[in-house]
């Protein structure tokens, strides 16, 4: 059993963990192990929403452009596509790209096959809502974690290898504890998003110092039986049920923004995965719901069950990756977007009140 803070990034700590030096999980888990050069890497979620049917076609059409530009010189080197119906009904296709290097994401975004499209009028006029969220996780501000050692999701792909047994998990506060900077760090959040820049309908907004960015996924693929019957009648409408809360009501405990999210392919057919991405006042915040709040004491109570039930012998994959991110490391873009979408919501809404927000005919909900 080794730490989940790599050897390269350890250092004396001048604040205490979590868990005790002799402590001893109940289970193994695993994390990513990035190559030791990984100073600063780049995270972008490139999405298209649109609320009528009619309007399916030419978001995924966008979709595949997406995925044409990610496939251009300096792309991702990991990418994957998801779908989600967002609060106010709107229907919402997503590429998420990662980038070994945040340099490599920079030059990537000004290229100019992303850049004049993203840039091109026609984008405010074809009747659908874009948005690029990007953000720029430091090495020591990243963590990752997975319940099986032979297949990673997310940023991990890019990782050069894994660890062995892990120290740090299976108690409360133990993603604090994985994150290599925490060993001197309080890792605090202050101020809010603002508004950078508003033209028409394209607003730009910044980030703030301390910002927690959670992605909470899981696969049932390779579940059957009762196990499968376990998971997708008992813990996913726990899981949709804790989601939802933070989707339509977490911004009074710190959540800026939740998706939750399933895999689709290229075809825009839903695979068996699924994962919440949400971004937090802090990561004080995120770890107070988790520990405490009613909604994610239910989803790791079911779970837990599951888990017993099946006497630890799980096919059910499950991951996630934590970082803490400056002001200075974000940047969100949106245009024609409903004002209550991703990191909006709360900044310029203005009078748009969520409860009352109708999506045109032919939206979905959820």
């Amino acid at each position: 059993m080794e730490s989940a803070i790599p050897p390269h990034l350890r250092c004396p700590r001048t604040r205490e963990p979590r868990a005790s030096q002799d402590y001893t999980p109940p289970y193994p888990a695993w994390v990513a192990r990035l190559k030791p050069s990984v100073t600063q890497l780049g995270m972008g979620y490139f999405g298209v929403q649109y609320a009528r049917a009619d309007q399916a076609d030419a978001a995924f059409g966008t979709l595949t452009t997406l995925l044409q530009q990610f496939a251009s010189e300096g792309g991702p080197g990991h990418h994957d596509l998801a779908r989600y119906v967002d609060e106010a009904g709107f229907i919402t296709l997503v590429a998420i790209g990662y980038w070994e290097d945040a340099a490599d994401l920079r030059r990537w975004l000004a290229t100019p096959v992303v850049a004049q499209w993203w840039n091109d009028p026609v984008r405010t006029q074809e009747g659908l809502g874009h948005f690029r969220e990007i953000v720029y996780p430091r090495a020591a501000n990243l963590e990752t974690l997975f319940s099986t050692p032979d297949r990673f999701e997310g940023v991990a792909v890019l990782a050069e290898g894994r660890s062995d047994d892990i120290q740090e998990h299976g108690y409360w506060g133990s993603a604090r504890d994985r994150l290599p900077a925490s060993q001197t760090d309080a890792l605090r959040g202050s101020g809010a998003p603002t508004v950078a820049n508003r033209s028409g309908p394209r607003v730009t907004l910044h980030g703030h110092d301390g910002l927690a960015l959670i992605r909470s996924g899981q696969e049932w693929t390779e579940t059957s039986g009762h196990e499968r019957d376990l998971y997708l009648q008992q813990v996913e409408p726990v899981l949709a049920k804790g989601m939802r809360f933070l989707s339509h009501e977490g911004a009074a405990i710190g959540c800026h923004l939740n998706r939750y999210m399933q895999h689709v392919d290229t075809q825009g057919h839903p695979l068996e995965k699924s994962f919440g991405l949400s971004y937090w006042r802090s990561l004080e915040h995120l770890e107070r719901w988790s520990e405490s709040h009613p909604t994610h004491i239910a989803i790791f109570g079911t779970f837990m069950n599951m888990v017993q039930e099946m006497n630890f012998n799980l096919k059910l994959r499950l991951y996630h990756e934590v970082a803490v991110a400056q002001a200075g490391d974000q940047l969100y873009e949106y245009v024609n977007c409903h004002p209550c979408t991703g990191m909006m919501r709360g900044v310029v809404a203005g009078s748009f009140m969520l409860g009352q927000a109708t999506a045109p005919k032919g939206a979905e909900s959820d």
